[in-house]
């Protein structure tokens, strides 16, 4: 009986979330300050990028509404890395 309620639940019975779930951003949010905060002593050209991606999913991919600390930290210090790596490589 079980397994027939669970085929009925897949076809349509009940609505189907298909986002991130909230402990999947709380990953990627601490990811992303450990990415940044590596990314100040090593390979800050590859680890900034990668923190600013990870902030801002773990944001929910939008500017508006209520922000995780972490996420906005990962975000904003991946963005400060990336560009201290790119003005050392200008030199």
């Amino acid at each position: 009986m079980a397994r027939r309620s669970s085929v009925l639940a897949r076809r349509g019975g009940g609505r189907v979330d298909y986002g991130p779930r909230r402990t999947d951003i709380g990953t990627l949010n601490v990811v992303g300050v450990v990415c940044a905060l590596a990314g100040f002593f090593v390979l800050g050209i590859l680890l900034g990028p990668v923190a600013m991606v990870c902030g801002w999913l773990g944001m929910g991919r939008r500017w508006s509404g209520r922000k995780p600390v972490l996420a906005v930290v990962a975000l904003i210090l991946g963005a400060i890395d990336t560009l201290i790596a790119l003005l050392y490589l200008a030199q």
